[in-house]
């Protein structure tokens, strides 16, 4: 039988877009995982990417209980394309990325991210990089051709594990920064359930650092670096305090989005850490999202910002274009903390590639390295600059649609005054690259819009102070946790 992309998104669940395919770990199955990735390949091999017949396909995964299957299920989509699976085993997102730049081949993860373990992904990239909105766009429009018999066996198989993808990731470091680089620095790394805890461990050890590892764990924990969990925000204090860190270094579920804190164990904004990473490298062009920190703006590092949809494919368009243009140093950054680098920076004498998709090594790392560069503590770099606080949260398991209808209710400035008046004042302008996105006669800012790859309202704020940018998150999702009803 033949089926459309488009159509096995409505029959299955399986959702595909800005993070690939995402759903239920029980939605999907071997035939919905099998059928996108040979979606995926036919749409490489009919836009001139990939040779048909011929060639390798790297695949790796988080840890997640439905990630071997599905990772699996891929393979067999690939060696049935005529194609040679490449299992890099489980490793971050970056990790099996690098490796598709490197050998010119596509890289397949199959990750969730931060959500929670009852459900999984599928993140494509053709060998030049991240799919971006056309390639996504051309993907749903492809017929594949699928034989049901293909699934009458119990399970399909992975090939043995390839560990090179692991070590040229951990080589990348390891071969650009001087091996004491990190001496005398004190750094906890939590562990969780991160692919790259093992990772993240040795890297940082390797540049002299005194590791401590920290609150590992053998079932799944999503942790989100956008919306930082309560009960890591205790345990990251309640460390810092017992062991006198100089930072602890995290990061979500495939190890792309990082996590840093300062010596008092408070965890950083992503968006804050990244303009903190960027000035380190001496980029002159930073890309990132409408939703991100106007602290960028504000301190005057950067000879240009460019502003984006939120999503790293925009993110991505957006340095392509800033490269085109003459741009040197070009970075890009999500609030999230994911860096991405489109540009090759030189660092001890020694040139560090370009890896355009996130990556939590290089921000936690450069944010480290800046603050023996300037002899400040991680809180005092904070203090350097201007001060704008940003908070976000979301209403999960809230359906696209159902975030679509409470942006409906805000067509008019009159309406926004009405719902958020009493409590932020007046409107001084509207924003709608990505949702809508307030900002106030006072310069608060709230903004509105669905989550691009989970079933998620987010509500992102920022005002002037941190008291005062909780409060504004507070009566935000108070307000619209009444609309939801």
């Amino acid at each position: 039988m033949k089926i459309k992309i488009n159509d096995l998104m409505q029959q299955s669940g399986v959702k595909f877009g800005t993070s690939g395919a995402r759903g239920l770990a029980e939605e999907m199955t071997d035939r919905v995982c099998y059928t996108y990735a040979k979606g995926f390949l036919q749409y490489l091999e009919e836009s001139g990417e990939l040779k048909q017949n011929g060639g390798s396909v790297a695949i790796a995964g988080d840890l997640r209980p439905s990630t071997p299957r599905i990772m699996a299920a891929v393979a067999k989509a690939v060696s049935d394309k005529g194609y040679t699976p490449v299992n890099c085993g489980f490793i971050p997102s970056p990790a099996v990325a690098l490796y598709g730049l490197k050998h010119g081949c596509p890289a397949i993860m199959v990750t969730g991210s931060h959500i929670p373990a009852d459900r999984n992904g599928i993140k494509f990239n053709k060998p030049s990089g991240e799919i971006l909105k056309y390639d996504e766009e051309q993907i749903r429009e492809q017929i594949v051709a699928v034989d049901e018999s293909t699934f009458s066996d119990d399970v399909f198989a992975l090939p043995e594990e390839n560990i090179d993808a692991r070590i040229d990731y951990v080589q990348r470091y390891l071969r650009t920064f001087p091996s004491d680089c990190l001496a005398g620095k004190k750094i906890g790394i939590y562990q969780h359930s991160a692919v790259g805890r093992d990772m993240l461990i040795e890297i940082f050890s390797g540049l002299g650092a005194d590791v401590t590892p920290l609150g590992f764990s053998d079932t799944f924990v999503p942790v989100d670096t956008e919306a930082i969990r309560p009960e890591d925000v205790k345990l990251a204090r309640e460390w810092s305090a017992e062991n006198g860190f100089d930072a602890i270094l995290s990061t979500d579920g495939d190890s792309d989005r990082p996590l840093i804190s300062d010596e008092k164990g408070e965890w950083l904004r992503g968006d804050v850490a990244c303009i903190l990473a960027a000035k380190y490298l001496g980029a002159d062009s930073a890309s990132t999202p409408v939703s991100c920190n106007t602290a960028v703006e504000k301190c005057g590092w950067f000879t240009e910002i460019r502003r984006t949809k939120i999503g790293s494919p925009f993110v991505i368009a957006s340095m392509i274009e800033a490269s085109f243009a003459g741009c040197k140093g070009v970075i890009g950054y999500e609030a999230n903390g994911g860096f991405l680098t489109h540009s090759d920076f030189q660092l001890f004498g020694k040139s560090l590639r370009a890896l355009p998709t996130r990556d939590a090594v290089l921000p936690v790392l450069a944010i480290i390295l800046l603050s023996i560069k300037e002899g400040k503590l991680i809180s005092a770099l904070l203090a350097d600059l201007p001060q704008r606080f940003t908070s976000s949260d979301r209403i999960q398991n809230f359906p696209t649609e159902e975030s679509a209808k409470i942006l409906q209710q805000f067509e008019e400035v009159s309406a926004l005054e009405e719902a958020f008046g009493d409590a932020f004042g007046k409107v001084e302008s509207i924003d709608r690259t990505d949702g809508l996105r307030v900002t106030f006669q006072s310069s608060e800012v709230l903004h509105m819009r669905p989550s691009g790859n989970a079933p998620e309202f987010r509500c992102y704020n920022e005002a002037d102070s941190e008291a005062r940018v909780m409060e504004m998150k507070r009566i935000g999702m108070d307000i619209l946790l009444k609309l939801k009803r």
